[in-house]
């Protein structure tokens, strides 16, 4: 079973091309999933086997503070980043498609935000390049404006990838030894030039976590959406938002004290 269908129950609703997901908490959920999400939020900032390595040479306390120098330390950074962890996942669970590079690992600083599109989702579909942008946002109050920020970023670009982010996934895939990342690269950097994929093949997802559930302005927002391509419009709720985040990164951080 995956990590969301673990921890949340789901309500989905779909309107042709129009996709509406809410996810609530289920009774003993969180706990389900803690010791798995703690790790899937590691893997985001530093490859497993690395950590792994660093355990064996140093020791937990010395592992643990490497990793932590990768993770930010602020609430914001911490929220930001979790958005982007838990959108991510699923993607990759739900829908198919992959995020084939996990870009957190790549920060200018780790309590920074990276610019460029939150999360790319990437594969085929047949033997179509197909692929999703996503923008993901965690509050612990969310509102009109927030989603309608968010729509605006993922509207930019005529929709598309934004071409500096998508290069950013072509140029890792392509220093793959994995010759299928190498195609998937090298598809993903023509697309960069040619602009060829039409609007039916490049989806949208507005992924949100928030203490308050899905606000009204989510419906609204996917209701206005055109129906060129599919949308996909997330809450997860999360009532102790704040608290949340900080037991998780808690976790994370916590390698053992061997």
């Amino acid at each position: 079973m995956g990590l969301y269908e673990r921890w949340c129950e789901s309500t989905k609703e779909k309107n042709k091309r129009k996709h509406y997901w809410t996810y609530v908490e289920k009774d003993g959920g969180r706990d389900e999933i803690r010791d798995d999400l703690a790790e899937t939020i590691r893997s985001h900032y530093d490859r497993l086997e690395l950590i792994a390595d660093d355990v064996e040479r140093l020791g937990y306390k010395v592992a643990a503070k490497i990793l932590s120098a990768a993770m930010p330390q602020t609430d914001k950074g911490r929220s930001g980043d979790l958005g982007e962890i838990l959108a991510t996942e699923l993607v990759e669970e739900e829908i198919g498609l992959r995020v084939p590079v996990r870009r957190l690992r790549y920060k200018d600083g780790r309590n920074m935000a990276m610019r460029g599109d939150d999360f790319i989702g990437a594969g085929y579909r047949g033997e179509k390049v197909w692929l999703l942008k996503g923008e993901a946002k965690s509050n612990k109050k969310l509102g009109k404006s927030t989603v309608a920020s968010a729509r605006k970023v993922l509207d930019r670009d005529s929709g598309r990838c934004t071409p500096d982010s998508l290069l950013f996934v072509a140029n890792r895939l392509l220093e793959s030894d994995d010759p299928d990342d190498n195609a998937l690269g090298r598809d993903l950097r023509d697309e960069v030039g040619l602009n060829s994929l039409h609007a039916d093949r490049i989806d949208h997802m507005l992924f949100t976590v928030s203490g308050n559930g899905p606000h009204a302005s989510l419906k609204d927002d996917l209701d206005a959406a055109g129906t060129n391509r599919d949308h996909y419009v997330v809450n997860i709720h999360v009532e102790d938002h704040q608290d949340f985040i900080a037991a998780m990164y808690q976790e994370a951080e916590d390698l053992g004290d061997a």
